[in-house]
């Protein structure tokens, strides 16, 4: 098993959270949660995967002869792409009604939201 996936989503995830914490507008921090939640796929996709795996519909296979994926690691990347997908919209929404609001989408100008 290589280790490899494992890093690339690692690398991804880094770069999500570098350009999250270096960004100055609310426009490109919401496609950069994006990205982070995009390593998600990497790692799910890495955990599920089988060398000379198969479908998991039992009724053409004797048991034990062939490795067969894990289904729920399938189903378990399909929501996080719907999470992701509601996620990503929700954020923009908001993003939306901010740069209505307040004329801007850069956070440091935003001084009616400080405490």
């Amino acid at each position: 098993m290589s280790v490899l996936p494992y890093l690339v989503a690692a690398w991804i995830f880094l770069v999500g959270c570098y350009g999250l914490a270096t960004s100055r507008n609310l426009l490109h921090a919401v496609g950069c949660l994006a990205v982070c939640q995009s390593s998600t796929y990497v790692l799910l996709l890495a955990v599920g995967y089988r060398d000379d795996g198969t479908a998991p519909v039992f009724s053409d296979l004797a048991p034990g002869s062939r490795p067969v994926v894990d289904p729920v690691v399938q189903a378990l990347a399909l929501t996080d792409v719907v999470v992701g997908a509601t996620l990503t919209a929700l954020l923009l929404a908001l993003v939306i009604q901010v740069s209505k609001r307040h004329g801007t989408v850069d956070p440091d100008e935003l001084s009616e939201l400080r405490g």
